[in-house]
């Protein structure tokens, strides 16, 4: 899902707007001469938080380390340097981790920890590589690309807040007096 989402925001960010469709013509259901119905507006797909707090988790190919670390050495400098406040706000609390165990298939996982997040701000790098890199980011989302195995995990996470539990009770006796625990008998001593 990673790469479906960076992909439709890198494209966003360095496609040339689209000419407009030419009209359709008209149907059986359409009367000649009524407006056909707009077409229905997507909006763009991005990687948001509803929460204070989130984790993405990002696959990658084990031969291509070295290019996914490439991109997130760019990812890095564009947080670093970037003006806008939101992904500057982003930046205060995006940690990237590398696991050391391997992940699905001998893949390599990534965990980017958003602590604390910026919630219903884009986290798809390719709007953040877009702005910060406009002559380069095609080179840049290749390298992506070629990297991941599959597409990344988002999840919200929510603090949880222990309550003091009910105070236990004993179970219910049969009327019966309890069982005295059996007597511990000491183990035999070691043989000579």
């Amino acid at each position: 899902m990673v790469a479906i989402v960076m992909t439709a925001s890198v494209a966003a960010a360095q496609a040339p707007a689209e000419p407009p469709a030419p009209p359709a013509a008209p149907s059986a259901a359409t009367p000649a001469g009524a407006p056909a119905a707009p077409a229905a507006v997507t909006p763009p797909l991005t990687r948001s938080l509803t929460t204070k707090a989130g984790l993405l988790f990002n696959t990658v190919r084990p031969e291509r380390v070295a290019d996914f670390e490439t991109v997130l050495w760019y990812l890095e400098q564009a947080l670093r340097q970037s003006t806008d406040p939101t992904v500057r706000a982003q930046a205060q609390g995006w940690k990237v981790f590398k696991a050391v165990e391997p992940g699905p298939n001998a893949s390599v996982l990534y965990v980017f920890v958003l602590d604390p997040a910026v919630p219903r701000a884009d986290y798809g790098l390719g709007r953040i590589l877009a702005d910060a890199y406009p002559d380069k980011v095609q080179e840049i989302w290749r390298l992506y690309q070629g990297a991941v195995s599959s597409g990344g995990s988002l999840l919200n996470l929510a603090p949880l807040e222990l309550k003091a539990p009910a105070p236990l009770t004993p179970p219910a006796t049969s009327g019966r007096p309890a069982a005295a625990p059996p007597a511990r008998t000491p183990p035999p001593p070691p043989a000579r």
